[in-house]
């Protein structure tokens, strides 16, 4: 119990006091945003700081902080130190450089974003990355909630029927503007998921603290149940609630909507923080829940047998339940059902920002918003029943990291190219190295990629990290070291 307090205040005091000092690096001013300079009652809409927040946090936090915890738990109490150090140092500098560079570029899309900082080639590989990213995170955020509801209505409403419901409500929502759905409702949907979380972290804490296992040497040891290595695989499987390049897809969306770039460290850091939270706490959940009074090992394989036998879904059905009682349980399990939704709908929004960015094309009007979000809908349906969801996360979990790497190194050159300090501009490249890593490994590494052995991969990925670090280091900070904007160009 010791363990997973002392990591709770760690995340929240990483963000009253590491994201301030991003923030300082960063150095906001009072220029105005793209929505005070052209709303356009669509998808450039001001709203307030706290709904705004509470949008962010349900936009990023689909199944990947509950999943992605589940999963990580198997590696023991080891995997809340990259949740809680993944969450400070990475994921909300990524999310707050996302959301920030794209305010400061009339709230584009993140693939345009990169661009105009890493060149056209780069340009046109994000444009494509985003958009099929983008549609996958829809595909898994459809069927897993589907499944969900399936579990808690009369089996003549199975999945199939629940994942057309959703479907349509991914068109509905996709296509409508976005204070009409998105902002009235999430921040509904986002109190009721932070009350879910309190839920299960008070009932794990008051019923079974003393089961809790703690941080120490031997934990570091301890070898996943199916022989899975902790570097690169468990930075992949918890993306969100660490690090998720997802985040900078959604970011933009709230970038339209901010009034004041002193928004931006609540609203995009702040929400980064709150996934982490909410990480931890079923990472808790899922190594406790199992241990019962046995070895950790003895845990963590019952954890991993369970998500095997009835995957991630019947593993959060059972612990809400078991810990909350029918009730408790079925409220808990909502809850879950609507973190994906609201993630996989502003999704497809995004995709379809993405495409309208990347062709110019208007949104304030009816009648192209329907011919971008009808066909990414029909896509997403027909790969949503192609293909089986396990194979489908495991692609995303990659292409998600690797994103974060990407825009991560675009917050460096970004720092760069308007003069900030060198020491400002390793708040990202750091962060960008270790992603670098963990990026390459898994894609050597990883069964569904090159399948190769440790020994080949690690020093793969050791050896790509050091040379993107060094690439950076040589293009902007001794070649182009004075080929930089003054710090208040950053204003145009």
């Amino acid at each position: 119990m010791v363990t997973f307090f002392v990591c709770l205040v760690l995340l929240i005091v990483g963000f009253f006091t590491y994201s301030k000092l991003v923030e300082k690096i960063f150095r906001i001013d009072d220029r105005p945003t793209p929505a005070v300079a052209h709303p356009d009652g669509v998808d450039y809409v001001p709203m307030k700081t706290w709904r705004i927040f509470l949008v962010q946090l349900l936009n990023i936090a689909g199944l990947g902080p509950i999943y992605g915890a589940l999963s990580g738990a198997c590696w023991g109490p080891v995997v809340y130190l990259w949740i809680v150090f993944g969450t400070i140092l990475g994921g909300g500098v990524h999310d707050f450089l996302s959301g920030m560079m794209s305010e400061r570029n009339d709230g584009k899309s993140i693939s345009e974003v990169v661009g105009l900082y890493m060149g056209k080639v780069i340009t046109f590989i994000m444009r494509v990355f985003s958009v099929v990213l983008l549609v996958m995170v829809g595909v898994n955020f459809s069927v897993g909630p589907a499944g969900l509801l399936a579990k808690l209505t009369p089996d003549m409403l199975g999945t199939m029927f629940w994942l057309v419901v959703i479907m349509v409500y991914y068109l509905i929502a996709t296509f409508l503007p976005i204070d009409k759905i998105i902002g009235k409702l999430y921040p509904v949907f986002g109190i009721c998921l932070i009350i879910m979380a309190l839920g299960i972290g008070g009932a794990i804490v008051l019923t079974r603290g003393s089961d809790m296992p703690e941080l120490t040497a031997a934990a570091f040891t301890v070898v996943h149940p199916d022989s899975l290595p902790k570097w690169s695989m468990m930075f992949v499987t918890v993306a969100c609630g660490a690090i998720s390049g997802f985040h900078a897809t959604q970011s933009p969306m709230m970038a339209r909507c901010i009034t004041s770039e002193k928004q931006g460290r609540t609203i995009f850091y702040g929400a980064m923080v709150a996934e982490g939270v909410i990480a931890l706490i079923w990472a808790a959940a899922g190594v406790t829940f199992y241990t019962n009074h046995g070895s950790l090992l003895d845990g963590m394989t019952g954890l991993t047998n369970a998500i095997a036998a009835g995957g991630a879904g019947d593993v959060v059905y059972q612990i809400s339940t078991t810990l909350l009682g029918p009730v408790g349980g079925v409220l808990a399990m909502i809850g879950v059902i609507a973190c994906p939704i609201t993630s996989g709908d502003t999704a497809y929004r995004s995709a379809r920002l993405t495409i309208a960015d990347w062709f110019h094309i208007d949104q304030a009007k009816v009648g192209p918003r329907a011919a971008l979000s009808v066909p990414l809908l029909a896509v997403g349906a027909v790969i949503a029943l192609a293909l089986p969801w396990d194979v489908l996360w495991r692609y995303f979990s990659w292409a998600n990291q690797t994103l974060a790497m990407i825009v991560l190194w675009t917050g460096a050159v970004f720092l760069h190219k308007f003069g900030y300090p060198p020491k400002a501009c390793f708040i990202a490249a750091l962060p960008a190295t270790f992603m670098s890593g963990v990026s390459v490994t898994y894609f050597f590494q990883a069964p569904e990629c090159l399948g190769l052995s440790t020994a080949i991969a690690y020093p793969v990925g050791i050896v790509a990290a050091a040379l993107f670090l060094g690439i950076f280091i040589w293009r902007t900070l001794i070649v182009g070291k004075d080929d930089v904007a003054p710090l208040h160009a950053a204003k145009n």
